[in-house]
């Protein structure tokens, strides 16, 4: 099955593959099933349309993922945040260099970034085809994450994301960051995180709402969400109302000021994981 053919990603077993690693066989999310399509439907769309899939060759592997391919084009996987911990990013270009010199398929999303790449999924393999995005996020070395784009394009890669968190592999060793933990978070200043807490309170304000989870600022996270982002959340559901209380999932850049703050990059980067509905894709 080749990208762009409207299925969920699915496990189909495991081989041993090139190097005697266990080869993983999945199958492409749903592309354009983000959030806000009512309000949004043609920026999600120029950004996740897919172009004509193609063939080229992983020649190499860049900083942070970068794929080489041997046309001479660069790529990055499309919906992957890259680990920053250099353990992690090791165990990240270990995996991939198992497909060195392995025919790919592409499929190209959106426009080029700054640096001429393009974001692509891709399919590795002949006989045993392998989605190197899912297969990186269900080990436990990259998360799902739209990255600079406004929307993540294959939603269903969060799902891949359960089984590897449930078993403390990777990124997600000694379980999720707790919002509360504010030396932690502080210690994180600068980085791609992923946070687990309760939100105590929804301040609504003109520009942007602040979603507390400590009674004062310095102890725990807040998140601020601008208001563009606020209205595409409501639209969907999730409101002061219904969010205070619920435990939910943010994942952003931490930052610093009077305490530790993540400000929501867009709507696929808070989760409602008890209480209530999680955003429907």
């Amino acid at each position: 099955m080749l990208p762009g053919d409207g299925h969920e990603i699915g496990w189909y077993g495991s081989r041993t593959s090139r190097g005697g690693a266990p080869a993983l066989v999945w199958l492409l999310a749903a592309a354009c099933g983000a959030p806000g399509a009512a309000s949004g439907a043609p920026r999600v769309a120029e950004a996740c349309g897919p172009s004509a899939s193609i063939e080229d060759r992983l020649a190499d592997i860049g900083p942070r993922g970068e794929l080489r391919l041997a046309s001479g084009r660069r790529a990055v996987l499309s919906g992957l945040r890259w680990p920053d911990e250099p353990a992690l990013d090791a165990a990240a270009r270990s995996w991939l260099h198992a497909f060195r010199g392995a025919p790919l398929v592409l499929t190209e999303r959106g426009a080029e970034d700054r640096w001429g790449r393009r974001r692509a999924d891709a399919i590795a393999g002949e006989a045993e085809l392998v989605d190197l995005a899912g297969g990186l996020v269900a080990a436990g070395l990259a998360y799902a994450d739209a990255g600079e784009a406004d929307s993540l394009c294959r939603p269903a890669l969060r799902a891949v994301e359960e089984a590897p968190r449930a078993a403390g592999l990777g990124l997600w060793a000694g379980g999720p960051l707790a919002a509360t933990d504010a030396a932690a978070l502080n210690a994180r200043a600068g980085r791609f995180t992923v946070v687990e807490g309760r939100i105590l309170h929804v301040g609504e304000r003109s520009a942007r709402t602040y979603l507390d989870f400590a009674r004062r600022g310095g102890q725990g996270l807040t998140v601020t969400v601008q208001k563009r982002s606020w209205r595409i959340l409501s639209e969907h559901g999730l409101s002061a109302a219904t969010l205070r209380g619920r435990r939910v999932r943010i994942r952003g850049m931490v930052e610093t000021g009077r305490g530790p703050f993540i400000d929501l990059a867009g709507v696929d980067g808070i989760e409602v994981i008890e209480g209530e509905r999680a955003l429907r894709r």
